[in-house]
């Protein structure tokens, strides 16, 4: 073996397996999983730690290095972008592949950037959510779309799953104008190609919710509801209740939660506008504004920071973790079956200012949301550790083999992936039990603790708890087509 991890407890989902084993490691494969420690080049006494299949992130939209060496320090081994998505697709794997990404990456093709591109002219360069982002304001991309637009849309995405997209990402929720009929096309041209569509609801609450559920009745397609801690709003117990049943009734429709109260997005999405807020019974108090730092203080306040700065970064308070009743409705979402870890990670900003893709250390006066840095940490700390909400096998199957098998149809690369056996990739994560950890607040960047180890491909990126800065084993994960 090149190395053998001897001595870890290794958690396995796809087996089951919870005991203490040595993992030897060749040429960027698991090649035994053994009571008896293989010889090998290199052996390393991992005895105390779990062992586990490196964390598999469906949701992540800082797909720089500085985003993506925060997410292998909370224990990430592939970070995918899968609700904006990219486009066209070849430029996004392109342009990753020349950098290098310390972990593995994909991206589903945008359609939010493909409707800008369409209707508005908006040029492409790959990156679906920078695009996004600075074009917010453009006129048409969000209104309905006349049917030979909604043909040229789908004619464009499908060619982006010919090109490896790993799936349709719609942010319907940025655009909840356009007609419902364009929505179902989308779930028919998925189900048509064998690929899931990941939606961010056009509404929060359980009237979004039913328009997914219904699409994904009627057409047969895998349809992958986003952050729906965040998009259920209060409605979670009907809302999990509706999806339960939905299941029962053979509707493919998977879901994905992070652990924290706050969400994160640009202040000039729609359902930021002072009389969305104020429908929703919120005060603008609940908006705080990244580049300033400032809590929004009034209407006046936050209609001018939407038209001066659509595309800036916020955080959105809607859940207080702190009430009983409102902790009960984050766990709602967060446990209801299937449910995977999967963070929403955002950009770093510092003074309002995307931080440089490379950029290392993350400078202090930077700001991002707190998943961004530990979101996989915090699930293992408050759900396993603290409240015991979760097993450990169960939290490590909902951060690494469950989106794996989400993705397998898509991705056969993804049938080696979030398993500890022979033949799978050495996407591997090891942490203390005991003191793993998220550091991170909504005013510090700050790293994941008790995370000891992380390989990708086989070669360390995390050892001894400290980042490797020149290793960049990151591999593209294509669609099949």
């Amino acid at each position: 073996m090149d190395l053998a991890l001897v001595g870890a407890r290794v958690v396995d989902p796809e087996s089951g397996l919870d005991a203490v084993r040595a993992v030897g490691v060749r040429g960027g494969t698991i090649a035994s999983v053994t009571e008896t420690p293989p010889p090998a080049t290199t052996v390393l006494d991992v005895t105390g730690l779990v062992l586990a299949p490196g964390f598999v992130d469906l949701h992540s939209h800082a797909q720089d290095q500085v985003g993506m060496r925060l997410q292998a320090l909370d224990g990430v081994t592939t970070a995918l972008e899968l609700e904006a998505g990219g486009l066209p697709v070849a430029t996004r794997y392109q342009r990753a592949l020349d950098e290098g990404r310390p972990i593995n990456f994909g991206y589903s093709a945008g359609w939010q950037v493909g409707r800008m591109h369409l209707f508005d002219g908006v040029p492409v360069d790959g990156d679906a959510l920078d695009v996004g982002l600075a074009n917010v304001h453009q006129p048409n991309w969000h209104r309905p779309a006349a049917p030979d637009g909604v043909a040229r849309l789908l004619d464009l995405l499908g060619r982006e799953v010919a090109d490896g997209a790993l799936g349709l990402g719609v942010l319907l929720g940025y655009a909840p104008d356009t007609d419902r009929s364009e929505y179902l096309a989308l779930a028919s041209l998925a189900a048509s190609l064998g690929v899931p569509c990941w939606t961010h609801m056009r509404h929060a609450g359980l009237d979004g919710v039913t328009e997914v559920l219904a699409a994904a009745e009627r057409t047969g397609a895998h349809l992958h509801i986003c952050h729906l801690n965040s998009s259920s709003e209060g409605d979670s117990e009907e809302i999990c209740a509706a999806i339960t049943e939905a299941r029962a009734g053979g509707a493919r429709v998977t879901t994905e939660a992070y652990p924290y109260g706050a969400a994160s997005t640009n202040i000039g999405a729609p359902f930021l506008s002072p009389e969305a807020l104020a429908e929703r019974g919120r005060p603008t108090t609940t908006v705080t504004y990244l580049a300033t730092g400032e809590r929004v203080a009034d209407a006046a306040r936050l209609r001018q920071l939407r038209s001066d700065d659509p595309g800036g970064l916020v955080i959105l308070d809607f859940l207080d973790e702190a009430n009983p009743v409102e902790r009960d409705l984050l766990l709602r979402s967060l446990l209801l079956t299937d449910t995977v870890i999967a963070t929403d990670t955002m950009p770093i900003v510092d003074g309002g200012v995307r931080l440089a893709g490379d950029v290392w250390p993350v400078p202090p006066t930077a700001r991002v949301h707190p998943r961004s840095a530990g979101g996989y940490a915090r699930t293992f700390r408050w759900l396993v550790r603290e409240l015991g909400a979760l097993s450990m096998m169960e939290a490590v199957r909902r951060c690494s083999l469950l989106p794996a098998l989400m993705l397998e149809a898509a991705a056969p690369a993804m049938r080696d992936k979030g398993r500890v056996r022979p033949g799978a990739d050495a996407d591997l994560v090891l942490f203390d039990p005991a003191t793993i950890a998220d550091r991170a607040t909504y005013t510090e960047v700050r790293p994941s603790a008790g995370i000891a180890h992380v390989l990708v491909n086989g070669e360390f990126v995390v050892r001894d708890y400290r980042l490797v800065l020149d290793a960049m084993p990151g591999r593209p994960v294509r669609g099949r087509r």
